[in-house]
């Protein structure tokens, strides 16, 4: 096939456009290069033979010679980071809504369009994602967006409306929008855009909502997305690992590895139409858990000090439901958390060692009355 990525430098794109090119396939990279993740001075190294054009997603309307001809698209490209979409809302908007604008706008205008459009959402569209009450463990609850003022008071974990403690279980994909940031609205968006033009541009659209992923070859130096790389980055210099919160909260770790894989499988798997799924571990990890693996498999002795911090937006717990990701692809996670943070740390240890900007991402967020404590 020919296959187009959009951020196919970034991440996710380098190793899925690797992976792509083993199978055999003729691969286009589309990358905009922002230095917030590239660096100043960009240095990638793309695999060796795919095509790789350096565009703004929002100007593939003007070049839909890019898409024509191509059998299935990736659509990665976005803005990504929670906090900083609080307050970047136009770039936000900009880049990831109408940057998919643009792109259903260039296939519109191919002659040969793409059979399938493979969209990276992510499980924010969730907000706090699915919990059951201790009285009802049959019946899904899908609480708020924890306010500010909850968050100020230290009243960490989500309760129903009359105050029942909640526990968090297994988030499914008919679990409705809900998000608590501008950054998990334009995923949603994202979606929406899409499953509205495939019908009427005869593509089908695919939608991956991904946990947290982490691995071999992500941004060291982004202080405002990715804690695995945010903790490593400090870490090897020998600074203290601030975890915000009370360190109970949780994500869901998923390695590169397992990404590529299911991204892979829905090539050519038989989905229907706008088909939604949820890619992850199916397990939660608590920050605190995470951080004490991390330094063992770095090797590093450094000071963990829980900072009560907090940011608005953040979400308290999430982990994805693989059932149907299980039952279209045949999906199963097979990199551990202890493989997986043992080879990134093997990795990250070759890479040169950046300047720490946690603690500018974090002043910018105070500025803003976007972070507490």
């Amino acid at each position: 096939m020919k296959i187009m990525v959009t951020g196919g430098l970034g991440f996710i794109g380098q190793a899925l456009g690797k992976k792509l090119q083993e199978l055999g396939h003729e691969v286009v990279l589309v990358d905009s290069l922002t230095p917030q993740i590239h660096g100043a001075l960009p240095v990638v190294i793309p695999p060796a033979g795919a095509d790789v054009v350096r565009l703004d997603v929002r100007d593939l309307a003007r070049h839909s010679e890019l898409v024509d001809g191509c059998d299935a698209i990736y659509h990665l490209a976005a803005e990504t980071g929670t906090a900083q979409s609080m307050y970047r809302v136009q770039d936000y908007v900009a880049v990831n809504e109408l940057g998919t604008a643009a792109l259903i706008e260039a296939i519109a205008s191919a002659d040969r369009k793409p059979g399938r459009v493979i969209l990276a959402s992510s499980r924010s569209v969730y907000g706090e994602g699915a919990y059951v009450a201790p009285d009802r463990p049959d019946m899904l609850v899908q609480p708020m967006p924890r306010s500010p003022a909850q968050l100020a008071d230290n009243l960490w974990e989500p309760r129903s409306a009359n105050g029942t403690p909640l526990t968090a279980v297994p988030t499914p994909e008919d679990l409705p929008f809900s998000p608590g940031s501008i950054y998990a609205a334009t995923k949603a968006s994202q979606e929406l855009l899409l499953r509205a033009a495939g019908p009427a541009l005869g593509f089908k659209p695919v939608i991956f909502r991904f946990q947290n992923v982490y691995g071999e070859g992500q941004s060291l130096q982004n202080p405002y997305t990715g804690i695995i790389s945010i903790f490593f980055n400090r870490a090897r210099q020998g600074m203290t690992i601030p975890v915000y919160e009370d360190g109970l909260e949780s994500r869901d770790f998923i390695h590169i590895e397992d990404i590529v894989d299911g991204l892979v499988a829905a090539l050519d798997a038989d989905l229907p139409d706008g088909a939604t799924m949820n890619l992850g571990a199916g397990a939660p990890t608590t920050v605190l858990d995470l951080v004490d693996q991390l330094l063992k498999s770095g090797g590093f002795r450094v000071p963990v000090q829980v900072t009560g911090q907090y940011r608005v937006g953040d979400i308290r717990h999430c982990f994805a439901d693989l059932t149907r990701a299980r039952s279209l692809l045949g999906f199963e996670p097979r990199v551990t958390l202890v493989e997986g943070l043992t080879r990134f740390c093997a990795w990250a240890g070759e890479q040169p060692v950046h300047e720490d900007r946690l603690e500018q991402a974090a002043a910018e967020l105070r500025a803003r009355k976007l972070m507490g404590a």
